[in-house]
């Protein structure tokens, strides 16, 4: 079945030209989610990535983490903890523990944060998030979950565009890479 997930994700997506005020294509990965077959197979594709880790949580970072995390929570037979970005600091009336995100892809610093009594010391934290380009984001919720005392065993992603080296280093493992894309 994986093979056939990965054949699906390929086909669900595409690269849209934003117009002639940028020469940058943006993802366009709408068609992903109107497949159910994809909807059906993503979680249990992105938790095979990870089956010997044993994760006791998922964290994603919002917008499209929100979707796919839960989809792999519950393929585990795990909870979801969702990770917020401080672009909005929303009010929330509990203790947040924040993080400074390396700059992304575009160059841009974000702030995550968790809600502090969502993570365990015993919890083993897999990360998970539709695409990871520089490892920015995984680096920055590892250094959020540990700052609280768990284990990130590893980031699970569908399009993995890391530098082997990073990917290597931050246990990032994915069902694409950006060359599948192209």
């Amino acid at each position: 079945m994986a093979s056939e997930l990965r054949g699906r994700l390929r086909a669900g997506f595409r690269w849209t030209d934003p117009g002639p005020d940028t020469d940058l294509l943006v993802s366009d990965r709408s068609g992903w989610w109107r497949d159910p077959l994809v909807l059906d197979e993503l979680g249990p594709g992105l938790a095979a990535l990870f089956s010997d880790a044993e994760p006791t949580v998922v964290v994603s970072p919002e917008v499209t983490g929100f979707l796919v995390g839960p989809l792999v929570a519950r393929a585990l037979g795990v909870g979801f903890v969702e990770a917020y970005r401080a672009g909005a600091r929303r009010p929330i009336a509990e203790p947040m523990a924040w993080a400074a995100v390396p700059a992304d892809h575009r160059g841009d610093q974000q702030h995550l944060g968790l809600r502090s009594r969502l993570i365990g010391l015993d919890d083993r934290v897999l990360v998970v998030d539709d695409w990871a380009a520089t490892g920015a984001q995984a680096r920055g919720l590892y250094t959020l979950v540990e700052s609280l005392g768990a284990k990130a065993v590893g980031t699970a992603v569908i399009v993995d565009e890391c530098d082997p080296a990073v990917s290597a280093e931050l246990r990032i493992r994915g069902l694409l890479t950006g060359e599948d894309l192209s």
